[in-house]
């Protein structure tokens, strides 16, 4: 008796088209049940749709998003920082990542607003983690970081990569939230304050129950 590939028995070591399908739907149905409140939770905030308060982001919406992986940074140890983003995490967190071309006062005041923040979290702060990409610091931060900024991991350029046009720190330093997806979809410059990068964080969080 021959077997046909378009009904493949169970001992042909390859999954039949109804397999094939299933597979498909249980996917997706992971994805929606994980993911599906990151988008509703963004839609909501930034269109105001269902929310009777009429919430408005105090940050510049990046639009439109961007990919994590066009900032093209990786780790110290020479990961994909993009690695700690997508659908598999099974920890999936917010990010704030701190870039500045020049590490000045202004940058160095957008540290400490994402540090402070972090801390204002309070039990939430575990769903939030920060970076920082900076092109060249002082010497005397560099002596401080291990004290002052410990927890803010340090990133590098692996190649040519696109800053957003809202947020560019060749022009002036500035804060990206990146979303547990890895999309790059607000910045915040020098003359945002840590209340309203809060507020913000403090939203989503509440919206979205993920990451």
């Amino acid at each position: 008796m021959t077997t046909t590939t378009a009904n493949a028995t169970p001992d042909s070591g390859q999954p039949g088209p109804q397999q094939v399908r299933r597979g498909r739907r249980t996917a997706l149905l992971l994805f929606a049940v994980g993911f599906g409140p990151i988008i509703v939770a963004s839609i909501m905030y930034f269109t105001g749709w269902l929310n009777p308060s009429s919430q408005t982001n105090e940050g510049t919406l990046i639009q439109p998003l961007i990919p994590v992986q066009q900032l093209n940074l990786e780790t110290a140890n020479g990961q994909p920082f993009s690695a700690r983003f997508g659908v598999e995490q099974a920890d999936p967190q917010w990010h704030m990542l701190v870039v500045a071309q020049d590490c000045d006062a202004r940058c160095e005041r957008l540290l400490y607003l994402a540090r402070q923040v972090n801390i204002a979290l309070g039990k939430s702060a575990p769903r939030v983690s920060r970076s920082a990409w900076l092109g060249s610091i002082p010497a005397d931060l560099a002596q401080r970081w291990p004290e002052e900024y410990r927890l803010m991991e340090r990133l590098q350029r692996s190649g040519t990569g696109a800053w957003p046009e809202a947020i560019n720190p060749a022009n002036q330093p500035g804060i990206l939230l990146i979303d547990p997806f890895g999309n790059v979809m607000m910045g915040y410059g020098p003359e945002h304050t840590g209340k309203q990068l809060l507020k913000d964080l403090k939203h989503l969080l509440k919206l979205s129950q993920i990451g």
